[in-house]
């Protein structure tokens, strides 16, 4: 497991695994443990994935600055990893929340991003807005499973302002191709390897300055892959075709049955669409 130190002297960890051309991989939550991208199914054949524990998470020291959680400053680690690592160009994936980590980083260093591969990305750092139909239309999709009756329900509840704690529990279905104990496992596993102080700080005032990320992501020309997850109501496709479209030189792709997880929905699959544009 290699470590090293970012700028504030925070040292941090990241996991290498598979053989092929580095991908260095920056995780959602936000601020989880990297683990649960575990071989992002089977990409390890192809692709030595290089999996960044964010500062706080994982094998990473916790900071002495509370506030460096902010995602803005993280692109200092991600950087800190490159120089680490060597090359001067870096294949990026992000998933999730990580995406605008990864937004941030190549807006700021576009020259040192070769590839880029966002795989159901969050579209805060671009500033894009996800209606509720956006959100409702999707999960209709699934209204011949058992559970969606109080799913639907509590994401209806949700969508309107007016959530409980159990209705974000309720929607957990809706994340997963099939609601199956590894499912289940992994959503159990999220509230342990979840950095919840960091979470809060993650998407703080001033993390985000959408116009300038947008004017910079326009300028940026290398390959770039959106894809979404066909039954994903927190990334919906509709919103991800878009968030593509900021970029001069992306293609988006849709992996059918998938939902915000889709290495884990259909590993064949996801691999085959990640793979075209995460490969040198």
């Amino acid at each position: 497991m290699p470590t090293f130190t970012a700028p504030d002297g925070t040292r941090l960890a990241a996991h290498a695994s598979g053989d092929g051309a580095p991908l260095v991989c920056l995780p959602g939550g936000p601020m989880r443990d990297s683990a649960y991208l575990g071989t992002l199914g089977g990409l390890t054949a192809h692709r030595r994935l290089i999996r960044l524990d964010l500062r706080g998470t994982g094998a990473s020291e916790v900071p002495r600055d509370p506030a460096s959680y902010r995602c803005d400053r993280l692109v200092d680690d991600v950087e800190a990893l490159r120089e680490h690592l060597g090359p001067e160009r870096i294949d990026l994936l992000a998933h999730s929340a990580g995406a605008n980590l990864a937004a941030l980083y190549t807006a700021r260093h576009p020259d040192r991003v070769a590839r880029l591969t966002l795989v159901a990305p969050s579209v805060y750092a671009v500033g894009m807005q996800i209606s509720a139909e956006d959100r409702l239309r999707v999960a209709r999709l699934r209204e011949s499973e058992p559970w969606f009756g109080p799913a639907f329900a509590a994401l209806e509840e949700i969508t309107a302002g007016r959530a409980t704690p159990d209705s974000w529990e309720a929607i957990s279905p809706f994340a997963h191709a099939r609601w199956d104990e590894t499912a289940r496992a992994f959503e159990e596993a999220d509230a342990k390897e979840k950095n919840a102080e960091a979470a809060a700080v993650y998407a703080a005032e001033g993390a985000f300055s959408p116009a300038d990320t947008r004017a910079a992501l326009a300028g940026f020309t290398s390959p770039v892959r959106v894809l979404a997850g066909e039954f994903d109501i927190s990334a919906p496709p509709r919103v991800l075709a878009r968030y593509a479209e900021l970029f001069p030189n992306a293609e988006f792709v849709i992996q059918p049955g998938a939902g915000h997880m889709p290495w884990l929905d259909d590993a064949e699959r996801f691999v085959a669409l990640v793979l075209p544009v995460s490969s040198p």
